[in-house]
């Protein structure tokens, strides 16, 4: 993987990934209190860490899947 983020991007990946992992641990904490009881909300707790964690990898490798890709992203 070759870097192809620049420092900008990468500190936006790592709040982005940060405030995500941060999200899903509070969603988790409110499924366990039983505050929601559906067993349904574990998929978004499972797909907000895994998203964040991706992000905060993203931003450490200074590695963009996007741009991966192909697509330009803004920053």
């Amino acid at each position: 993987m070759q870097c192809n983020i620049d420092a900008r991007g990468k500190a936006i990946r790592l709040v982005t990934g940060l405030i995500s992992v941060a999200a899903a641990a509070v969603l988790a904490v409110a499924v366990l209190a039983g505050v929601l009881q559906a067993v349904w909300w574990w998929a978004p707790v499972v797909g907000a860490a895994a998203g964040g964690v991706f992000a905060v990898f993203e931003a450490r490798t200074g590695w963009c899947v996007l741009r991966a890709m192909g697509c330009k992203t803004p920053f």
